[in-house]
């Protein structure tokens, strides 16, 4: 959902700039939704999220802060400035800690300081998740991506890395993990994403 859309329905939202949006738009219009996103100047609303995506995202956390060096640091759903029109919300970020201003006010992290982004795939996302922000990810630089969705009948955790490929500028898939998930990039990682891990959260 677009706010373009929502504004042909309600007065509340203003009418989008000549141009779209910037991120300065993103970070100081009033009210909006929690984790709305930038992309391309329009911004995109949030639908309620299922359970997977939640406990997904949790899984991934755990298991990056309990192998992370300390020059990183994962954290989740927080905004990350592409460029000026862009500024996407990764459901999980590994980054440089450096990046941290050591404000609990903090709200953002440039594409440069980011080093893994990740999306749970949601029914609403799809298209975003597979194909728009993987691209701008690329394109903005950021190493390493993966995309996470339910598979099979039992609809048990499937994860997808890819890494940049730095002549094409486009991510190349590295491994598909069922099972463990397990990599040598951004650091060694090694998390258990079976259904019954994701279950005992």
């Amino acid at each position: 959902m677009t706010a373009e859309s929502t504004a042909a329905h309600s007065s509340r939202w203003p009418v989008p700039p000549q141009g779209g949006y910037t991120v300065d738009d993103l970070f100081t219009l009033p009210d909006l939704p929690p984790h709305t996103e930038l992309l391309d100047g329009s911004l995109v609303f949030v639908s309620p999220q299922r359970i997977f995506h939640s406990r997904m995202i949790d899984l991934l956390m755990y298991g990056l802060r309990a192998g992370a060096p300390r020059e990183v640091k994962a954290v989740r759903e927080m905004t990350v400035v592409l460029d000026r029109r862009n500024g996407p919300e990764p459901d999980v970020s590994v980054i440089r800690a450096e990046a941290e201003t050591g404000s609990l006010e903090q709200t953002s992290y440039n594409a440069a300081d980011v080093l893994l982004a990740v999306e749970v795939v949601s029914p609403d996302s799809e298209a975003r998740d597979r194909e728009t922000k993987p691209q701008k990810y690329a394109g903005a630089g950021i190493p390493n991506f993966w995309l996470v969705e339910m598979a099979g009948t039992d609809r048990h955790p499937v994860v997808r890395v890819y890494e940049l490929d730095p002549v094409t500028k486009a991510y190349a898939l590295t491994g598909i993990h069922h099972d463990r998930l397990k990599t040598g990039v951004p650091f060694p990682i090694d998390i258990d994403i079976t259904l019954d891990a994701l279950n005992q959260l």
